[in-house]
């Protein structure tokens, strides 16, 4: 007995230490599962064909096929399938586990098909579309399993007066051995301690009252200590169209989140930023120069105006723009945020501030990794702190780097209050996809054609 439960430990350290590292055992099950499926489905499908001598090509295809292996890793990983799973009421992933497979098998076709199908016939890859997805569910099956055995339930703490306690633990013992209450609070002070002393893995508010209390601070930290916050969705929360509701013991909650991107989404959104930058570079290097002889020409030197804003968690780094105003031009008044009409503006550089060129300069700071294409427009130091200060949750327009443009500048306007502009940011944040970046630059490119203020 001694010698399982040291064998038990090891297992478990193992498994933490792949985790630390950014390798799970999923990745390795899934990899294990494509290799295999295209292997047993090209020897099956030889076999029918034209028997043994089909099997001449296999060294061939047992190093393409670890080549597909990988691309479909990737796919699955950008597409957010190895994001950490929620464990209460989580909705089944085998709709988002088929499409994924089929998206990176059609990428899979398309390589095979430019380079003459060397990585894979069609009538296979057809054929591992459909079966894959099997094997895979099944290894999701199995991580759930294993992570059961090896933490144990879920175990909730419950945040609600006695009658909606008593309540949630009737419902919630129809769960028993899938789910545990670890215990009780009547409110949202001192939620975090009551966490680490009753090593509950989830926050379940019973009522919506608590949000405001939650919302700048707890929440953050509950979540950057890997415990979701639920609440649970009474009938006037579903006025609100709410969507994505899940359920424990038949009890309906939303999963609270900071929308933080999580690993996987915010590598894509940097991997995409870069993409953007190659392929529009026969462009905007032209532009970049025609600008700089212009601003040269009109503006004189200094070329640039350098300026430290705050960038991603806070950091501070500097923005670069054409210099479209007088060198000194906050040496009176000090940092104070510019007009439509300022007077300050140069003569001649004005249609350079209205057509965003005097921010070219900023591709830089893209390439850099200190800003994104898209995303929330980078504020001063000075500016962020007052915002900080007169709007609660301010700070977390910072989760994600800041942006040429964003959601704020393409549906607000220049005179859009900063609460307001938060509320734009912060639904950036939580509906981040690809898509809605190439609206936002679609839709950018159309406010400077019509130079809307």
């Amino acid at each position: 007995m001694i010698l399982v439960d040291r064998l038990a430990l090891h297992r478990v350290r193992a498994i933490r230490a792949m985790n630390e590292r950014g390798i799970r055992l999923l990745h390795l099950a899934d990899v294990a599962v494509i290799y295999i499926t295209l292997i047993a489905i090209t020897g099956i499908t030889s076999l029918l064909r034209s028997g043994f001598n089909a099997w001449a090509h296999m060294p061939r295809y047992v190093w393409s096929y670890a080549v597909i292996a990988l691309l479909h890793l990737a796919v699955f990983y950008f597409g957010g399938l190895y994001d950490r799973e929620r464990r209460l009421g989580s909705r089944s992933g085998l709709p988002k586990l088929v499409a994924l497979v089929w998206v990176a098998s059609l990428i899979t076709g398309l390589l095979s098909w430019m380079l003459g199908e060397f990585l894979i016939p069609r009538s296979i890859l057809v054929v591992f579309a459909v079966v894959a997805p099997v094997g895979l569910a099944a290894n999701r099956w199995a991580s759930r399993w294993l992570r059961l055995r090896t933490e144990g339930p879920p175990r909730i703490l419950l945040v609600g007066n006695e009658h909606e306690e008593k309540l949630a633990r009737r419902h919630l013992a129809e769960e028993a051995g899938r789910v545990e209450v670890a215990g009780a609070a009547r409110s949202v002070v001192g939620v975090e301690r009551q966490v680490r002393e009753l090593g509950a893995t989830d926050v379940l508010l019973l009522d919506g009252r608590f949000l405001g209390d939650l919302y700048v601070g707890p929440l953050a930290r509950l979540e950057e200590a890997g415990v979701p916050t639920l609440q649970v969705v009474s009938p006037r929360e579903s006025l609100l169209g709410l969507r994505s509701v899940g359920e424990v013991g038949g009890i309906p909650f939303v999963s609270l989140s900071t929308h933080v991107l999580p690993p996987s989404q915010a590598r894509l959104k940097r991997y995409l930023d870069l993409v953007v930058l190659a392929l529009s570079a026969p462009l905007t290097l032209p532009l970049v120069a025609f600008v700089t002889a212009y601003t040269a020409i009109v503006a004189g030197r200094p070329l640039l105006f350098i300026q430290e804003r705050v960038g991603r968690d806070g950091r501070l780094f500097p923005m670069m723009k054409f210099r479209t105003m007088r060198p000194d031009a906050e040496n009176d008044s000090g940092p104070v945020q510019a007009e439509v009409d300022d007077p300050r503006i140069l003569p001649g550089m004005r249609w350079l501030r209205q057509t965003r060129l005097d921010e070219l300069p900023q591709l830089w700071n893209v390439a850099l990794g200190q800003m994104s294409i898209v995303g929330p427009r980078p504020e001063r130091h000075e500016e962020m702190l007052e915002y900080a200060r007169q709007i609660p949750g301010y700070g977390r327009r910072h989760q994600v780097p800041p942006g040429i443009t964003g959601l704020a500048q393409v549906f607000g306007r220049y005179y859009t209050d900063p609460e307001y502009k938060l509320g734009h940011d912060l639904h950036y944040l939580a509906n981040w996809s690809p898509i809605l970046d190439l609206q936002i630059m679609v839709r950018t490119a159309w406010v400077i054609v019509s130079r809307r203020g």
